[in-house]
């Protein structure tokens, strides 16, 4: 029997999740399921272990696969930071169409 048909405590291969980041300049991740909103600050992304921001400047995403689950970005990175939940905008759909 494999640790996974016997309980064993390791993450399955399906919610496997890694990144690296080169010279805070270059950003590649696998186990990425989905790229939510993007701008030159800061891009979200839902990863097979929890929503991740990655913030900084000049931010573009040079590849993306979601088939493969990779995301690679490039800019100047001041943080990434990991939550449970995804970060929504607070304000309702009337408030930002009134602006």
């Amino acid at each position: 029997m494999s640790d996974a048909e016997m309980g064993g405590g390791f993450v399955a291969e399906s919610a496997r999740h890694s990144f690296s980041v080169e010279d805070r300049k270059r950003f590649v991740a696998d186990g990425v399921r989905h790229v939510g909103t993007f701008s030159e600050k800061e891009i979200q992304a839902d990863t097979n272990l929890g929503f991740l921001v990655l913030k900084g400047e000049g931010l573009y995403i040079t590849e993306l696969n979601l088939e493969a689950g990779k995301l690679v970005v490039e800019g100047r990175f001041q943080s990434l930071v990991y939550s449970e939940e995804r970060k929504t905008n607070k304000r309702g759909l009337w408030e930002r169409l009134a602006k």
